[in-house]
């Protein structure tokens, strides 16, 4: 502990004895922190939480989701979607913004939390890198919904294939509680319908066909609601703070102070041991 304290008062004298090196450099450091903070160009981020949508009505294990949630992070990080993506709100490929659109896209998959895709994409302002934003959205929704229109599609027919079953069923069940209920075989007879035993009977199997039916209907509505099918979307809305991304300023400004002092004392350091060779 002693030598400790001996070498920091050795190095103090050092600095102090050597202090316009030690300042000469933090200045030339300080100098060209702030060259940079001013020459950088700005760049603004935005960051959109992706819920990967689902089709409730599905074959019994099956993956409800619309894609697979590793093809949803491969195909974020294909050039064909990103070129898409830029082609939907007018950016050409070759240009500064599509190079940044490309280098800045970041990708935290959250498979436990829906599954969602957190994305964070970089643009020169606030507003693109929010439109930068709003297009991937939009670009992975159209896909998924190209590809949920057929099951979905068929889910709403069998619906309404059992809604149709279940009125006929009912409208049946209807027209045998009167033919029972009348008590004449010959007014029943004179209107085609079953006699009032055997329309009894055929009542108590409606009123089971009815039940099961209304259990399949009660499922695929529920399968078909909000809370089982949905698209692709927003969790939250898009955050895309007002200050830049790049450059950090309180970030740069430390780090230049940080690396001025080191560099300042490394300077003194050096220039004492060459006074003393000499």
């Amino acid at each position: 502990m002693e030598r400790d304290e001996i070498y920091l008062f050795d190095l103090w004298r050092v600095i102090r004895r050597e202090w316009r090196w030690f300042v000469g450099v933090l200045i030339v450091v300080l100098a060209a922190t702030f060259a940079f903070t001013h020459a950088a160009r700005r760049q603004w981020e935005a960051t959109a939480w992706i819920q990967i949508g689902q089709v409730g009505q599905v074959p019994a294990g099956q993956d409800p989701k619309v894609e697979p949630f590793q093809r949803v992070l491969e195909r974020l990080q294909s050039t064909a979607f990103k070129n898409d993506v830029l082609a939907s709100i007018g950016i050409a490929p070759a240009s500064a913004e599509a190079r940044l659109y490309f280098k800045s896209q970041k990708l935290e998959p959250m498979p436990y939390a829906g599954p969602l895709v957190k994305v964070s994409v970089r643009a020169y302002s606030a507003a693109q890198a929010r439109q930068f934003a709003e297009a991937t959205l939009d670009t992975l929704r159209a896909v998924h919904q190209r590809i949920e229109a057929t099951p979905l599609a068929l889910a709403r027919a069998r619906l309404d294939e059992v809604q149709a079953s279940l009125s006929g069923a009912i409208a049946e069940r209807d027209r045998l509680q009167q033919a029972a209920a009348s008590g004449s075989r010959d007014d029943v007879a004179g209107k085609g319908s079953p006699s009032p035993v055997l329309a009894s009977v055929l009542v108590s199997t409606r009123n089971e066909e009815i039940r099961n039916l209304q259990l399949v209907r009660s499922d695929l509505v529920a399968r078909l609601s909000a809370n089982y099918t949905y698209e692709t979307s927003l969790m939250w809305p898009i955050y895309a703070p007002e200050n830049p991304a790049f450059p950090n300023l309180p970030l740069s400004w430390g780090l230049g102070i940080l690396l001025g002092l080191a560099f300042g004392t490394v300077a003194a350091v050096a220039r004492g041991a060459a006074r003393r060779r000499a």
